[in-house]
C-alpha cells in the first residue's frame, strides 16, 4: 500500500490514539489517504513492520496533510524520530481561508464537502481489537474527505496568492524542539495569579519533579498531583509531613507515601536557592499615555484586517505584537516581516506614521480607511 503511494503528490494522515493513562501517547491505528486509495495501518499488529509508512514519511516529494496536526507529528516524531517534510496543515490553512479560528474537521468538512460526519465512534478506545466497521469507517473518514477539504483550500490559496503564508506557519511544526518538553518549563502551563518570585520558584521546581516523574514512570502528570492542589502545596510550602497534611484536599496515601517524601524533599531543596536565582516574573507595565491612543487604533485596524482578508485576527497579530508596536520602533516585530507585514504591517506603519486615517462612512454606515498621502510608509 505505502509503495502504491510513493508517486502520488499529497497523502492525508491521520493518527488514532490514547494517552489518557499514559505520559506518551499510544499510537493505535494510523489512516493514510490519497486521490485514489485509503487504508489502515494497525501499528498494534504483532510483529508489524512500520519501515514501509516511515518511508512515505521521508519522501519529500510528497506534501503530507494533517489536520490539526501537532499531537500526530509529536507522535510521529517520538516513534520515528524525524518530522515529516513537507507539512499542509487544514486547520492552519482554513484561519487563513475566512473558516475561523481552531476550525474542528467536522466543521471544514461539512462546508466544503457538504457531508455531516457520525461523530458516534469519536471517543472509541483505539486500542481494543477487533474494532468494528462503524469504528473503522469513522477512522478512515479522518483521511478520506481530508483530501478534498486539502484541494479546495489549496485551490483557494493558491487563487488569492497566499498559499506561501503557510511555510511561514508550518516552521514551528517543522522544528523538534515543539516536541520537546523541558521539565523546567513545565510551571508556564500552570495558571496562577501570584506574583510572589518564592512562591512561583517553588513551584518551577514542583512542577519540574512532577514532569520528570511523569515522563520516567510514563504516567499522566494530573494523576500523580493536579494543578490545584500543586499550587496549594507551593503556596504553603510544607517541610514535614506534618505540614503536609495541613494542605486542603491532599489525600492520606500522598501524605504518608513516597509522593510526600519526595515533595518535601523538593521544597527543602527550593527554600535553599538564592533570592538572586528566584524566577523573574515579568511586570506589567502600563502602556505609555502617548501610545495608548495608538494601541487602541491599531486594535482597531487589526479588527478591520481581519473582517476584509478573512485571516483570523490572533493569526495576524497578538495583542503583544500590538503594544510592542505602539511602544517601541521594533523592526523585529512579527507583523513587520512575511505575509503579515503585506496584509497589515504596511497599514500599520502608515497608521503610526499619519499617512492613514480611520473614520466613519455616515453613509454607508461602515468603518474606512483613508490614504493621506501617496507615499508608502517605510
Amino acid at each position: 500500500f505505502c509503495l502504491g503511494l510513493q508517486n502520488q503528490e499529497f497523502i492525508t494522515v491521520d493518527l488514532e490514539f490514547l494517552r489518557e493513562k499514559s505520559y506518551y501517547a499510544q499510537l493505535c491505528l494510523i489512516q493514510v489517504g490519497s486521490i485514489d486509495d485509503a487504508a489502515i495501518i494497525d501499528p498494534l499488529a504483532e510483529g508489524i513492520d512500520l519501515e514501509p509508512f516511515f518511508a512515505l514519511l521521508k519522501n519529500p516529494s510528497i506534501t503530507k496533510v494533517f489536520h490539526s496536526g501537532r499531537q500526530d507529528i509529536e507522535i510521529l516524531y517520538k516513534l520515528a524520530g524525524f518530522i515529516p517534510e513537507p507539512i499542509f496543515d487544514t486547520q492552519i490553512a482554513a484561519m487563513v481561508c475566512g473558516y475561523g479560528d481552531s476550525v474542528s474537521y467536522e466543521t471544514l468538512v461539512n462546508k466544503i464537502c457538504n457531508i455531516e460526519l457520525d461523530k458516534t465512534s469519536r471517543l472509541s478506545n483505539w486500542s481494543i481489537r477487533p474494532l468494528d466497521k462503524s469504528q473503522l469507517q469513522y477512522a478512515l473518514c479522518d483521511v478520506t474527505h481530508l483530501v478534498n477539504v486539502y484541494q479546495a483550500l489549496k485551490e483557494q490559496l493558491s487563487n488569492n496568492g497566499r498559499l506561501h503564508w503557510l511555510d511561514e506557519e508550518a516552521e514551528i511544526l517543522k522544528k523538534p524542539d515543539t516536541y520537546v518538553v523541558n521539565p523546567m518549563d513545565a510551571w508556564q502551563k500552570i495558571k496562577h495569579r501570584s506574583h510572589n518570585p518564592k512562591m512561583v520558584t517553588v513551584l518551577r521546581e514542583l512542577a519540574a519533579w512532577r514532569e520528570f516523574r511523569a515522563q520516567r514512570k510514563d504516567y499522566p502528570r494530573q494523576n500523580i498531583i493536579k494543578d490545584d492542589l500543586l499550587l496549594n502545596i507551593a503556596a504553603l510550602c510544607p517541610t514535614t509531613r506534618e505540614e503536609l497534611a495541613q494542605i486542603r484536599n491532599i489525600r492520606k496515601e500522598i501524605v504518608a507515601g513516597k509522593l510526600g517524601t519526595e515533595i518535601i524533599e523538593v521544597i527543602n531543596m527550593a527554600l535553599t536557592i538564592p533570592p538572586s536565582q528566584y524566577v523573574k516574573l515579568p511586570k506589567e507595565r502600563p502602556i505609555p499615555q502617548g501610545s495608548a491612543g495608538l494601541y487602541e487604533l491599531l486594535k482597531l485596524l487589526l479588527k478591520l484586517t481581519s473582517q476584509e482578508s478573512g485571516v483570523v485576527a490572533k493569526l495576524i497579530a497578538s495583542d503583544e505584537d500590538l503594544k510592542r508596536f505602539a511602544t517601541h520602533n521594533d523592526r523585529n516585530n512579527p507583523i513587520l516581516k512575511g505575509w503579515r507585514k503585506e496584509l497589515f504591517g504596511n497599514q500599520a506603519l502608515e497608521l503610526r506614521n499619519g499617512l492613514l486615517s480611520i473614520s466613519y462612512d455616515r453613509e454607508k454606515h461602515s468603518i474606512r480607511l483613508t490614504q493621506n498621502k501617496t507615499t508608502t510608509a517605510d
